[in-house]
């Protein structure tokens, strides 16, 4: 649980993004960052259908943040201090040493212009070298081949797929799992940073 990393929710600058813990400010930000349905196609549903839908979005993020069960962040674009997407941390195992990233969405004008990068390098930043994680774990869709590709070229390994993992209001999904270990993580920096420097 969170309470066991008492720094987990904390604010993240890099400088094209700035990882603000998730509140209740930034809804209205969000809600017309999240409002394009190519958003969702692999995540459970389109939660930006409705301002409605979108506060009961935010609402289950602010309280599994409250209770300890996650840490909920909003994307910043660090030029202009909007709200671009989102993004968490969840699955928190600290007697392991490990945690996950997901829930990650950003609204396509940010797509391949290196935020979603150094999002992942801030986060992996703080969970390897102040948290003192071991393992950050990621999983997708199966059939998600984007975010599959971007999570092997930032360096995560492939660790095989969970047959049937999930319930979706489509069907049972098939999910994807990747991980960085601290092992891994010299080497996963330096690939950030490096596609980072040459944007």
């Amino acid at each position: 649980m969170a309470g066991d990393w008492p720094e987990l929710a904390t604010r993240l600058e890099g400088s094209l993004v700035v990882l603000e813990p998730l509140a209740p400010g930034h809804e209205q930000g969000l809600f017309e960052a999240a409002r394009f349905p190519e958003i969702w196609t692999w995540l459970d549903e389109y939660v930006a259908a409705t301002p409605a839908r979108f506060h009961e979005w935010m609402e289950e993020a602010l309280a599994a943040s409250a209770a300890g069960g996650e840490a909920a962040f909003a994307t910043i674009d660090a030029a202009n201090a909007r709200p671009i997407g989102s993004t968490r941390y969840l699955a928190l195992r600290p007697l392991d040493r490990a945690l996950e990233v997901g829930w990650t969405w950003l609204t396509p004008a940010a797509w391949s212009t290196g935020a979603n990068a150094e999002a992942k390098l801030l986060m992996l930043e703080h969970a390897f070298e102040r948290l003192g994680c071991v393992r950050v774990e990621f999983k997708t869709d199966a059939r998600n081949h984007q975010t599959r590709g971007a999570l092997l070229a930032l360096g995560a390994r492939f660790e095989g797929i969970a047959r049937k993992h999930m319930m979706l209001p489509t069907g049972p999904r098939d999910s994807a799992w990747y991980a960085v270990t601290d092992d891994d993580w010299p080497a996963v920096r330096a690939r950030l940073e490096a596609r980072l420097a040459a944007r």
